[in-house]
């Protein structure tokens, strides 16, 4: 009987230890998870500072503010707020070159919105209008002396998303919820970037 309790404890004993090792590699996974998006909205946030732009480190929302917004029931973009969106994208594509970038960030989706005038499923709809006109922004002039270059566009097409809020997120004032917003999303820790699919790299970009 003795010799079979003693059994059990070093069972038990080596259970608890490989129980133990596992928690300490899965925590230590996540604790240098969470350190390396640190580093990286850091990053964002200070090479946006030169643009005027507002960073959320701890929600990951970039809020472009006065250049991007929009006037009552329109997705149209201002020549001002087109070449501003093209001078200020390059620095996501640059944080998505880093080591940091690389493993983690997967997307960066552009959220539209809209104040409350009009139905839900009128503004659901000009909402990712003007998602799709910051897109469509990005690609104009492709190559020019004020558009990005294809390499860049290409990087633009891998990794921005869009979608539309509607009124869901409105602010106190009118103008301030007519807006889009950048929402940088991340791999979760158990998953595995996906590289880039091979055909997309020669795919014609095409017009809005």
């Amino acid at each position: 009987m003795s010799a079979l309790m003693v059994l059990f404890l070093v069972v038990m004993a080596v259970t608890l230890v490989a129980v133990t090792q596992s928690i300490d590699a899965a925590t230590r996974a996540s604790i240098e998870r969470s350190q390396a998006i640190s580093k990286l909205m850091s990053l964002i946030a200070e090479d946006s500072k030169k643009s005027g732009v507002g960073v959320d480190q701890s929600n990951f929302r970039i809020d472009l503010g006065k250049d991007v917004r929009f006037d009552s029931g329109s997705y149209t973009i201002t020549p001002a707020a087109r070449q501003f969106l093209r001078s200020y994208v390059p620095v996501l594509l640059k944080a998505k070159d880093t080591p940091e970038g690389k493993r983690w960030l997967r997307s960066v989706v552009i959220e539209g919105f809209t104040d409350e005038d009009g139905t839900y499923l009128y503004n659901l709809l000009l909402s990712l209008d003007r998602s799709r006109s910051v897109v469509c922004a990005l690609f104009e002039g492709a190559s020019g002396s004020e558009g990005l270059r294809r390499d860049q566009l290409q990087k633009v097409q891998e990794l921005f998303l869009v979608g539309g809020y509607s009124f869901n997120s409105i602010k106190k004032d009118k103008a301030e919820s007519r807006r889009v917003e950048f929402k940088v999303d991340f791999w979760g820790l158990e998953e595995t970037p996906v590289p880039p699919s091979d055909v997309l790299k020669d795919k014609e970009f095409g017009k809005c």
